[in-house]
């Protein structure tokens, strides 16, 4: 299926277990990896990216405007409308290409789209290729929160061209070296000393060892979150002109300094966590002008705070979730995030 320079990492769910190829060229492999005899294949992207699918199935190409305001319900609504009047069915199949705010609004409307049809990601952004493409969490936002609307769809298959990366322009690079960071801090090693496409694989393994581990993030997933809840707190709040991975370089680095109030570790390892964020050239402090209550209010509205705010952080038995109620603690620990 594919060529001896494409990496294959499976995903295994049982009867759902789908492959994440790896490789330059790995987007040529779609037609391959197509679920089923489909019709019809929706092709969600955005503007500036194109694929050909496969010789003889009928194609449409549908584009989502850039940026978090587009990552919304009324995005979905959009494409499920256009995919009815198109006449889609059940047995034909979404393809989403292009990062993370793609695959996640792209997923999640093949999820609703007749109670669930297939769907195939080409992921062309490195946080899409070692984070958000894999594990079947699709959703969108709302004002009151990020990715509070959603459901756990997997894929037929992922595709990361790490080809499509030779393109991709700065800021996207350091939005994905945010969640590179935090592999680091979640057993992945050596991760420095590797080539980038075997990067995109360890990071991809690890994941695709905790989703078959915890499906639907009742237990170990959750670490996965980890650097989020600042990050989120920061993506709602306002205009700080953070990506994703920006937001949560500041996250890895508060958690820790949370973690290191709490007596979970101690001032050298808050300091690797502000080494690692600084090894990928990026910021470990809080933007200017950051209102600390607000933010410390927004905790309580991340998703993983089913009973209070939960943060996910390090300690002695590595990354886990942890209820934090001491809202002291958690603003003397944003003093430690200004900028000196």
């Amino acid at each position: 299926m594919s060529s001896a320079s494409i990496q294959t990492v499976e995903v295994d769910l049982g009867d759902r277990t789908y492959p994440v190829l790896v490789g330059r060229g790995a987007r040529h492999e779609l037609a391959a990896v197509l679920p089923g005899n489909p019709r019809k294949v929706a092709v969600v992207t955005q503007p500036g990216i194109e694929v050909d699918v496969a010789s003889g199935v009928e194609q449409q190409t549908f584009t989502i405007g850039q940026g978090e305001a587009n990552k919304s319900l009324s995005s979905v609504e959009a494409l499920c409308s256009a995919w009815a009047q198109w006449g889609m069915t059940r047995a034909d199949v979404v393809v989403a290409v292009g990062g993370g705010m793609v695959t996640d609004v792209g997923g999640f409307a093949a999820s609703v789209y007749h109670r669930g049809i297939p769907v195939v990601y080409v992921s062309t952004t490195l946080l899409g290729q070692i984070d958000a493409a894999v594990g079947g969490k699709t959703g969108v936002n709302l004002a009151e929160g990020k990715n509070l609307v959603g459901a756990f769809w997997q894929p037929s298959a992922v595709l990361c061209d790490t080809e499509t990366l030779d393109t991709m322009p700065q800021r996207e690079w350091q939005c994905g070296y945010g969640e590179m960071a935090k592999y680091e801090f979640l057993g992945v090693e050596s991760l420095r000393s590797l080539a980038l496409e075997d990067q995109v694989v360890a990071c991809v393994q690890l994941k695709a060892d905790v989703v078959a581990e915890d499906e639907r993030e009742g237990g170990r997933r959750a670490t996965l979150n980890y650097g989020h809840t600042l990050a989120h707190a920061l993506e709602i709040a306002g205009s700080f002109d953070l990506r994703h991975g920006e937001a949560v370089a500041i996250g890895l680095v508060y958690a820790a300094e949370v973690a290191k109030r709490l007596g979970r570790i101690d001032e050298q390892r808050v300091a690797e966590h502000r080494e690692a964020v600084a090894h990928y050239d990026l910021v470990g402090h809080l933007p200017a002008n950051t209102n600390h209550s607000q933010l410390i209010d927004l905790f309580s509205k991340d998703k993983k705070a089913v009973d209070g705010v939960t943060f996910v952080l390090d300690g002695p038995n590595g990354v886990e979730p942890v209820r934090v109620e001491d809202r002291e603690l958690l603003a003397d620990a944003l003093k430690a995030m200004v900028q000196p």
